[in-house]
């Protein structure tokens, strides 16, 4: 099998974590997260998400986080906007990086946006491109790629289109979404392939879901296809309000274990990662999912450096 050398991690547990627990984190609380996470090493952490307080209260003070932030050197720090008012407030606490999310399902983007998918595009032609031209790095996010819990399956033609729409939009990454957790590798690798015949394979990342303990073999079938970028939340923090049944996300202590255990660099301190989910369970009163800080490091000293 062939794999790549080194994958970027992209952590997305202060985002897409926290953004579904029932009791909001203090600002101070997300930034000394953030900061545990930088301090491990994480190349890119997802710091928050400029979206109306009243549906994601969880994300209130996105700003101040950013802003406390901003002096961290050697790692990227995006936040997710879903319109043109976010991103102006994103810009003006002075976001480098941005995320836009769209779905390969209307009815989730609906049920999740308020908006078409169609709608969706109309939204972020109001600022991609301002962005672009400023020096903003742009994500897309794309939901329910392999399964909807409204639709069912979702035809792969269909995730093929949305995400050749973002990049041709001017995202410089386009991450794939297995928001329901109900992926299994050979569609994975189907999804994938497709997409490179359209999209060069350095724009595209994956974020899978661990709902049915299928995502580790889902990253293997992606790594397999080219893709370097894998999406994860430390311990396994996350899951969808709009997802009925959907867990939390790839735990990053899983991830970096197994990339680790097969000599692929990722530049990440699983310790330090495992510290920084222990800290963060500790304040949100309960315990997360990862199976590493379950088991803690493998016996025999065959645990990765």
């Amino acid at each position: 099998m062939s794999f790549p050398s080194r994958v970027t991690v992209v952590e997305v547990g202060p985002r897409d974590g926290l953004q579904n627990e029932a009791t909001p984190l203090s600002v101070d609380d997300r930034v000394t997260f953030c900061d545990d996470l930088i301090g491990a090493g994480l190349p890119v952490v997802e710091v928050g998400a400029f979206v109306s307080p009243a549906w994601v209260p969880q994300m209130a003070g996105s700003g101040e986080v950013l802003r406390r932030l901003a002096t961290r050197t050697g790692v990227r720090l995006p936040v997710l906007v879903p319109n043109r008012k976010g991103f102006e407030l994103a810009r003006a606490a002075g976001a480098r990086e941005i995320a836009v999310f769209t779905a390969a399902s209307e009815t989730f983007n609906r049920r999740n946006t308020n908006a078409t998918i169609a709608e969706s595009f109309d939204r972020f032609a109001e600022f991609v491109p301002e962005a672009r031209r400023d020096g903003l790095h742009v994500r897309g996010y794309v939901s329910t790629c392999f399964g909807c819990p409204y639709e069912g399956a979702i035809p792969a033609g269909r995730v093929v289109e949305v995400a050749t729409r973002l990049a041709g939009m001017g995202c410089d990454e386009v991450s794939i979404g297995d928001t329901i957790g109900v992926a299994v590798p050979t569609q994975v690798a189907d999804v994938v392939g497709r997409l490179r015949d359209v999209v060069p394979v350095e724009q595209l990342a994956v974020h899978l879901h661990d709902t049915r303990g299928t995502a580790l073999a889902n990253v293997l079938a992606a790594l397999k296809e080219g893709i370097t970028v894998v999406d994860s939340a430390a311990g396994g923090l996350g899951g969808c309000p709009y997802a009925p049944g959907a867990s939390g996300n790839l735990a990053t202590e899983d991830l970096v274990y197994m990339l680790q255990g097969m000599g692929i660099v990722t530049d990440v301190d699983l310790a330090a990662v495992a510290t920084a989910s222990r800290a963060v369970a500790h304040r949100l009163g309960r315990p997360l999912p990862s199976r590493y800080l379950a088991a803690g490091p493998a016996p025999l000293g065959r645990s990765p450096s």
